[in-house]
């Protein structure tokens, strides 16, 4: 059998055949992609060597890296394989030995539409011209691929400077009526934060931040949409409310009620979202969506978060919806089935109450 040093090109085409979202390479095991959120071991390539990783990931890694890769036991960075993937990589050590994550990036950024998500909240998110507002939810879940629908729909609709910080660049656009810069941590900028203090001075309307994993880095963007600009991110929390808390209690007690109501005041939207295995195959959105009418943002300020499901379950008429909500209608429209949406739910019993 082919080992994936040898058959590098045909291990890339596999993961293009196969509608991949995800390659892994460890040592000790077959390469393994992920279709529709499943790991499958691909059985036509030997198990990974030591040797075979190694030599792996000195072909994607760029040379002037190599050495940060050996100081450092990781690294993050991006590789196109022949003009026709691009993927966003993770390159680690597991039990002394070199491994890789890599996971596809697609080549088209794809519509709110295409992507199953309720298109005019989406227009109107996109529409703000100054505030916070937040993509969350776990690993893997199309936050990245939601807020890039986002800039590539602002920036065929109106004619802005549009600036993106990220580790590493994913999605790349082309400006069209905005004027799109991208910046990469570690290659065009030392830190996301630092990134930010120099939007300041860049005339820049509207920032997309990668991921908000400092409280420095969360200052800062909150600030930014104090002064004046729209600033996207994403945060790894479950929901609303629980994305509100984490924000908070990232600072130092004696800051919280400062960032409260800098909070209160700059903030958009939220929406969570969770990508769920559909009965006709591929996997869609289950999400859910919290917009800061003035109660959710005086519940934001009063320090009353605990409040925040309540107020999007009684918020529909706002365009609010609950993940349960969400779940339930994919379940009555046949997307998916019963137990898929239960496993999804983050509260079952008060789902089977949607469901009846």
């Amino acid at each position: 059998m082919p080992s994936v040093t040898k058959n590098f090109d045909d291990l890339f085409e596999q993961v293009v055949k196969n509608g991949a979202s995800d390659l892994h390479i460890s040592v000790g095991r077959n390469p393994t992609i992920r279709i529709d959120g499943q790991l499958v071991p691909l059985s036509s390539f030997d198990a990974v060597t030591s040797q075979d990783a190694d030599s792996f990931i000195k072909k994607i890694v760029p040379e002037a890296d190599q050495e940060r890769f050996i100081k450092e036991k990781e690294l993050d960075l991006s590789y196109m394989f022949q003009d026709v993937v691009r993927f966003r990589v993770n390159v680690f050590h597991e039990r002394g030995s070199p491994a890789a994550a890599l996971r596809v990036i697609p080549t088209k950024i794809r519509t709110f539409e295409e992507l199953n998500l309720p298109a005019d909240i989406f227009k109107e998110f996109s529409s703000k011209q100054q505030g916070f507002f937040l993509v969350v939810g776990p690993t893997g879940h199309g936050k990245s691929t939601t807020l890039a629908a986002m800039v590539d729909y602002m920036n065929h609709m109106r004619a802005d400077h549009i600036i993106t910080i990220e580790d590493p660049i994913e999605y790349l656009f082309t400006s069209d009526k905005s004027l799109i810069v991208q910046r990469e941590v570690g290659v065009d900028t030392f830190e996301f934060h630092k990134a930010l203090r120099s939007m300041f001075r860049e005339d820049v309307d509207v920032a997309m931040i990668g991921e908000m994993r400092d409280p420095e880095t969360i200052a800062t963007a909150v600030t930014a949409a104090e002064t004046g600009h729209y600033v996207l991110s994403t945060l790894h929390t479950n929901n609303a409310a629980q994305t509100v808390d984490r924000i908070i209690d990232s600072f130092p007690a004696g800051q919280q009620p400062q960032i409260r109501a800098q909070l209160a005041a700059t903030l958009v939207g939220i929406v969570s979202q969770r990508l769920v295995p559909r009965i006709s195959g591929g996997l869609m959105p289950a999400i859910e969506i919290l917009i800061a009418t003035s109660a959710v943002r005086t519940v934001v300020r009063e320090n009353k978060v605990h409040e925040i499901e309540m107020l999007i379950e009684t918020g529909l008429e706002y365009g609010m919806v609950s993940l349960n909500r969400s779940l339930a209608d994919m379940v009555k429209r046949g997307d998916i089935s019963v137990e898929t949406a239960v496993l999804y739910s983050l509260r079952p019993e008060e789902l089977q109450v949607l469901l009846r």
